[in-house]
């Protein structure tokens, strides 16, 4: 089945269509609020980030990419549950500093824990092949459904645009 004319969010398995992921300003906003409200740090990345840049929300997502320090992970992980997203979406991709929980319905969040270091950098991925990046990378502003957030850097944003230097897509 071709997935032309499909929305972006659209769910196909085996040539079906089975569901559709849809993260809303409004659902990403009471997340990050939510997240915020325990004192977590979030950053905004992927499709959302540029809508954040922008201000305005330029397409449908079908996922919330977020940058989170791994410290935090056990406390957010149960705001994540008391939520309903709770499920780990299977991927051959998924690593242990980056995957996707979902609510097994509509919404799908892409984590990414990542480790601060003393430096003022950042540390993503494993201790045999980390990607270091410096930690204003994730200090860009923006707003969704007109709530500012804090996501990743304009310039971070453009460099990752292509696949091969974005830290989550390396090879």
């Amino acid at each position: 089945m071709s997935t032309r004319g499909l929305p972006d969010a659209a769910v196909v398995i085996k040539g079906q269509i089975v569901g559709q992921y849809v993260m809303t300003g409004q659902s990403v906003v009471d997340l990050l609020e939510a997240l915020q409200k325990q004192g977590a740090h979030p950053c905004v990345g992927g499709g959302w980030r540029v809508d954040a840049l922008l201000g305005k929300q330029t397409r449908d997502h079908s996922d919330l990419d977020l940058w989170l320090p791994a410290k935090e992970f056990a406390q957010l992980i149960v705001i994540f549950a008391a939520r309903g997203i709770d499920r780990i979406l299977p991927s051959g991709d998924a690593r242990p500093w980056n995957f996707v929980l979902h609510d097994g319905a509509s919404r799908r969040v892409d984590l990414d824990l990542y480790e601060p270091l003393p430096d003022e950098t950042i540390h993503y991925g494993s201790v045999t092949d980390a990607y270091i990046f410096p930690a204003t990378a994730l200090e860009g502003h923006g707003s969704i459904a007109g709530t500012p957030v804090r996501c990743e850097a304009p310039e971070w944003a453009v460099r990752w645009a292509h696949r091969l230097s974005n830290p989550r897509h390396r090879p």
